[in-house]
């Protein structure tokens, strides 16, 4: 009888990609600002750069990001993402890519195929692609998720979470990690206890 493999859940923006430095030069090109003016470090609906204040506020932005300026495409990974996962596969673990990148109707398609193309040309290895609001839904074993109102459902749901450590969720206790390194370690230490269930 085979075993079930074990599941890491991941999500892409802002743990794996680099969500927050791709959409800032949008945002101060959509919101007619100099880039400069926007503060690097933010919480989550940006209220530091004012979106909230502008026609259409984060949706609209989040639309022109994607259709006009391609984001979902030409994002840059976070340092070591790529390598971490392609470790983190050749060691057993299924990776389950969990995102809830189809949150705005009406280019859902133009979302999917720049998401695949950019997991595809980071040779970031996957076994399911998962486009949902409710990550825990998937059965993953271990999640890593950055995004707090994510992190904080999974785990009222009993769930184990590494946080991916950016300004919007240092207010989170642990277990977290810096980098991509650190991640690689608690995953394979949480492989190590599961194996050995």
């Amino acid at each position: 009888m085979t075993r079930d493999p074990f599941v890491l859940g991941v999500d892409l923006d802002g743990t794996c990609a680099d969500f927050y430095g791709g959409l800032r030069p949008i945002a101060a090109e959509w919101l007619g600002v100099d880039e400069a003016a926007l503060p690097t470090e933010v919480s989550w609906d940006f209220p530091e750069w004012g979106v909230d204040q502008a026609p259409g506020g984060y949706e609209d932005l989040h639309r022109f990001a994607v259709t006009q300026r391609d984001l979902f495409r030409n994002l840059r990974p976070l340092p070591g993402a790529p390598m971490a996962l392609r470790r983190l596969s050749k060691a057993g673990v299924r990776i389950r890519v969990i995102t809830h990148r189809l949150f705005i109707k009406y280019f859902h398609q133009t979302a999917v195929r720049q998401t695949v193309e950019w997991l595809d040309s980071h040779d970031i290895p996957y076994w399911d692609l998962c486009f949902m609001g409710d990550k825990g839904a998937v059965g993953a074993d271990l999640y890593v998720e950055d995004a707090p109102v994510h992190v904080e459902k999974l785990r009222r749901d009993g769930l184990s979470v590494i946080v991916y450590t950016n300004s919007t969720n240092r207010h989170l206790p642990g277990p977290r990690a810096d980098t991509w390194g650190e991640v690689h370690d608690l995953v394979m230490a949480e492989l190590s206890r599961w194996k050995a269930r």
